[in-house]
């Protein structure tokens, strides 16, 4: 099965399972080896000001996330052990998305010196408190400037997928 397909299996899934009063749409799954992410869209406010607005937001969210939180709790556990994997719960309100919760995963990696020598700049600038937090800024940071050129990465990929399975199976 590959990313699409699965996802649009969860989001399924995700729908059956949620109260229809908790989101204006269908959700919204991210998906990797190791996470469900599960975002829906809250109603969005009409205020006065820009001000109003965000403090509006802000207690939106902050009240879904206490008045949802047992049942989010029962659906995630019933999804991990269906699923076989953690899942996340966010919101998007307005312009504002807030992820509740999200799994950090170790990740190996080995680096030559002066790709260590970035990471111990950023950790001396107090950018980041270690190695760990420096890389992870370094992701975040790439992420957040070549989004564009991932998702145009990450086409072409399921692209590859879809024709891989369309070909001949192997030899027998």
């Amino acid at each position: 099965m590959d990313t699409d397909e699965a996802a649009s299996t969860l989001r399924g899934w995700f729908t059956g399972r949620l109260p229809e009063a908790w989101f204006t749409g269908p959700v919204t799954i991210v998906l990797d080896r190791e996470e469900i992410a599960v975002l829906g869209t809250l109603p969005e406010p009409t205020a006065e000001s820009d001000a109003e607005k965000a403090a509006t937001i802000d207690g939106l969210i902050r009240r879904f996330r206490e008045e949802t939180r047992e049942r989010r709790i029962e659906i995630a556990a019933e999804a991990e052990r269906k699923f076989r994997r953690k899942v996340s719960w966010g919101v998007v309100c307005g312009d504002e998305t807030v992820m509740f919760t999200t799994l950090s995963v170790p990740v190996m990696t080995r680096l030559r010196q002066s790709e260590r020598q970035v990471l111990d700049t950023l950790v001396s600038a107090g950018v980041a408190r270690s190695r760990s937090d420096a890389l992870a800024w370094c992701v975040r940071l790439v992420g957040k400037n070549t989004d564009t050129w991932l998702t145009e990465l990450r086409d072409a990929l399921q692209h590859v997928d879809r024709i891989r399975a369309a070909g001949p199976s192997g030899m027998d």
